[in-house]
């Protein structure tokens, strides 16, 4: 029988993937990373979740503590991003230095054959011998995006057996086996900020790590036009409209964040489109390496639903992505993805638009 080691994090979808891998007859051991402090309410609600769904499964349930990690890798990343003026998506960095690294390490310590998550995605073996991801069943769920920087070895040693259901599905099954989570609502926000309050967060952790935070400076036009005074650059995204303070008598936007002079640059609508980016922290995932060109569909956020572009490597570590319209919102600090049908080729982080 084979051993699987299961990431739960207290949810519906990693408590069904538990359940599914269960029947197939694998030998499941679940495993909740904990990675936030050990009096935090949202963590304990996590871990007591995690031990009941374990329990009416009838699987052993650990929990391994990767606070460290966790803060080198993702918090720290965070905080970074933010006051040099890019937007991070720090679950892609997270789901590949430390979930995934982290379940493998602990497999490897058990003598564990496999991983598994609750991810909606499927992983893929190419006919060139590589492993990649493949979208979801549904995709409403689909969460390649967020996966794109998985390595060939997570990848080979990965399950993800939601990729094949619907989310009523999933729910429909854990309700059949009386899983207690059955009804869980989904989370929406970033797993550290549980209130969604990114600025505020920022301010609190940069104080108490004696990191300088950006200071207020001035919202511009594109020619250098002051017009108010900002909060702090970390407070702005590329495409923000709402809590500008800025009374302009129309919709305006924010179109580029100058970290090098603090200043936040605000224009109309059709400033906020581009049609091209560069991006550099590469992955490569159905490819080995890059032709001359290739046309994929581009996905710029989670919620992009993709743009026909042709790609070009013009480094070692660069990609030049040309859409063959114009995007909205291209923003430096967030992943593009690069996807031929349902697959993932690969992506990187958005350097430049």
């Amino acid at each position: 029988m084979k051993k699987v080691i299961i990431g739960m994090s207290g949810g519906v979808d990693s408590s069904v993937a538990a359940f599914l891998l269960k029947k197939q007859g694998y030998e499941v051991i679940g495993v909740t990373m904990q990675t936030w402090a050990e009096d935090a309410p949202h963590g304990l609600a996590i871990i007591q979740d995690a031990k009941i769904i374990a329990a009416a499964l009838d699987i052993p349930h650990y929990i391994i503590n990767y606070q460290n990690e966790f803060q080198k890798e993702v918090v720290d990343y965070f905080i970074s991003e933010y006051i040099n003026g890019r937007t991070p998506n720090p679950c892609t960095v997270c789901n590949r230095f430390v979930k995934f690294a982290s379940l493998l390490k602990y497999a490897e310590k058990v003598g564990a054959d496999q991983i598994a998550t609750g991810h909606y995605a499927r992983v893929s073996n190419t006919n060139q011998g590589r492993f990649t991801l493949r979208k979801s069943f549904t995709a409403v769920k689909d969460q390649t995006y967020a996966l794109y920087n998985l390595s060939q070895t997570q990848l080979k040693k990965t399950l993800m057996p939601v990729g094949a259901y619907t989310k009523e599905e999933i729910r429909n099954i854990a309700s059949a086996e009386n899983i207690p989570v059955a009804n869980k609502p989904d989370s929406q926000e970033i797993c550290f900020i549980p209130d969604d309050d990114y600025a505020g967060f920022i301010t609190k952790t940069a104080r108490v790590a004696d990191i300088k935070i950006p200071p207020p400076g001035n919202f511009v036009t594109a020619k250098g036009e002051i017009l108010g005074v900002h909060n702090g650059i970390m407070h702005y995204t590329i495409g923000q409209r709402r809590g500008l303070g800025l009374a302009m008598g129309h919709h305006v936007f924010v179109t580029e964040i100058r970290p090098e002079t603090n200043e936040v640059v605000i224009g109309e609508s059709e400033e906020v489109f581009t049609t091209a980016l560069t991006c550099n922290r590469l992955n490569f995932m159905g490819m080995a390496d890059l032709p001359s060109s290739r046309k994929v569909i581009a996905k710029v956020r989670y919620a992009h639903q993709g743009a026909v572009a042709i790609i070009e490597q013009t480094g070692t570590d660069e990609i030049r992505c040309t859409f063959e319209t114009p995007v909205r919102a291209i923003t430096p600090g967030q992943a593009v993805v690069f996807y031929e049908d349902d697959y993932v080729l690969g992506g990187g982080t958005i350097l430049s638009s």
